[in-house]
């Protein structure tokens, strides 16, 4: 095991964080708050240790191996998150270390999930801090790495295949750091636009911009307590909602859009069932909204896309209570948990593409049984899919749920309330924000105890990186020679 190395990218990356942390530092400055030497300590910390650990591991192995990869990109979500909490503790935001850590490894995970009862009371250089926490975790620190790393004789290919979301993560350019670079060129050029965008609609520029962040990460955090629902303006949901749209498909279908190949990109099998998908459901939910409540055409409308959209890219903001709604409405909400944005997406859940494969071995399967000599291949985008991916995604399902319904019983140890149990393991192990029952999208997890916080930033990190980045670690084989 090539330790060294694994230090020294680590090191690489808490430098990395500690600029991040001067970029909120400088917001805290315009602002002229309390939480500036809050940033200044952090920032420093982050740069000096980050620094001395490069400086020390000059000399390493530049090799990365698999082993490596799998251990620097699960550490490195815990250990940003350790020193991420530092400007909620030493500001006094948020001065409890378990809520700091919550509020963080949810932030760089995407998740969304929140305790805190009065965000606008929060400093902007803190509230810039939990978004652009987000939006560097949405893209992947590890991705936004591999540009960089090769500067400093790192090859970064291990790195990629453990960070990339998805069953099989596209290539946009052969070259591994062209490829990160596109991918934040294009995830820069949909925030910057959305700001405008937002900014246009009446957003101040400071939340256009932490909008935007956590929009294209599919994190959710918002610069105020009632999310969206703070601007009853349509122009803005409805920009959200499409910016929400992109952050949830495929970035090589954005690149493959922009290079003007939109019939390539229109083709795409996964994109045409995640349309599908979030057309579907927001029919449905938006006709049983006119059946049930008030609510004039196009509000219940504007209501039922966003609330789709929302979860199914599991970005997790709310303009509206999904939990008052009829308890059938709320059960399809709750499915969508379990649908996840596209392959290649900053979404987290299960992914559209697995849900495809899943859908389409099972009725082949039908098929094979009527004509059992026949082979029959499971085609996606009319090629073949190989047999081990199949079997990947059906492990995937299979652990997905066993964790989801084990972790469900060990929370109701710790929460009893059964309902409230299964929506905050859904949405932590599905990187989704809100949840069901007292941790609905008008609750937050404040009251939850910090043995149950813990538990969910564990499912967090598990959900992020997909189960198997995390799992092969605690896998004696994987620790042997």
């Amino acid at each position: 095991m090539n330790f060294k190395i694994i230090f020294r990218v680590l090191g690489f990356l808490l430098f990395v964080e500690g600029i991040a942390m001067l970029l909120a530092l400088v917001v805290s400055l315009i602002y002229n708050e309390h939480d500036v030497k809050a940033f200044l300590i952090s920032a420093g910390i982050n740069l000096v240790i980050g620094g001395l650990i490069v400086l020390i591991t000059s000399k390493a192995n530049k090799d990365i191996g698999k082993r490596e990869g799998f251990i620097i990109v699960s550490l490195v979500w815990i250990v940003f998150s350790f020193f991420g909490s530092l400007p909620y503790i030493l500001s006094g935001s948020i001065p409890n270390f378990t809520n700091a850590f919550f509020e963080t490894i949810s932030g760089f995970t995407t998740t969304g999930s929140s305790i805190l009862n009065n965000i606008e009371a929060l400093p902007h250089g803190i509230l810039f801090w939990r978004s652009i926490s987000q939006w560097l975790g949405g893209m992947g620190i590890i991705v936004l790495s591999l540009a960089i790393l090769p500067v400093f004789g790192i090859g970064g290919m291990q790195l990629f295949i453990a960070e990339v979301p998805g069953p099989a993560p596209d290539k946009i350019s052969p070259r591994i750091r062209q490829t990160a670079k596109t991918l934040w060129v294009i995830y820069l050029g949909f925030t910057i636009t959305e700001t405008l965008l937002l900014w246009v609609g009446g957003m101040t520029f400071f939340d256009a911009i932490c909008h935007s962040f956590t929009t294209m990460a599919t994190g959710g955090f918002s610069t105020k307590q009632a999310s969206v629902a703070y601007w009853s303006s349509p122009f803005i949901q409805y920009v959200i909602v499409i910016f929400m749209f992109f952050a949830g498909t495929n970035f090589t279908l954005s690149y493959m859009a922009l290079k003007g190949k939109f019939r390539l990109a229109l083709k795409d099998e996964e994109f045409k069932y995640y349309g599908l998908f979030i057309l579907g459901f927001t029919a449905v939910i938006f006709a049983g909204l006119m059946i049930t409540t008030q609510l004039g055409v196009e509000n219940a409308f504007r209501n039922s896309i966003f609330q789709v959209v929302s979860i199914i890219t599991t970005t997790g903001y709310a303009t509206a209570d999904y939990l008052t709604w009829s308890p059938v409405l709320t059960i399809l909400i709750f499915a969508l948990f379990f649908f996840g944005g596209s392959a290649g997406s900053t979404g987290g859940s299960i992914k559209i593409m697995r849900i495809v494969l899943l859908l389409k071995n099972s009725y082949y399967e039908l098929r094979r049984m009527i004509h059992p000599h026949a082979i029959i291949p499971v085609k996606f985008n009319k090629h073949s899919v190989d047999s081990k991916i199949i079997t990947n995604v059906l492990a995937f399902f299979m652990l997905y749920f066993l964790i989801f319904g084990i972790s469900t019983i060990i929370f109701t140890l710790i929460e009893p309330d059964m309902e409230s149990a299964m929506g905050a393991v859904a949405t932590s192990l599905g990187n989704i924000g809100p949840g069901l029952g007292n941790v609905g999208p008008a609750e937050n997890f404040l009251h939850v105890k910090p043995a149950g916080k813990w538990f969910l930033s564990f499912l967090m990190l598990l959900g992020r990186l997909e189960l198997f980045t995390v799992l092969v670690l605690l896998s004696p084989t994987f620790w042997k020679e």
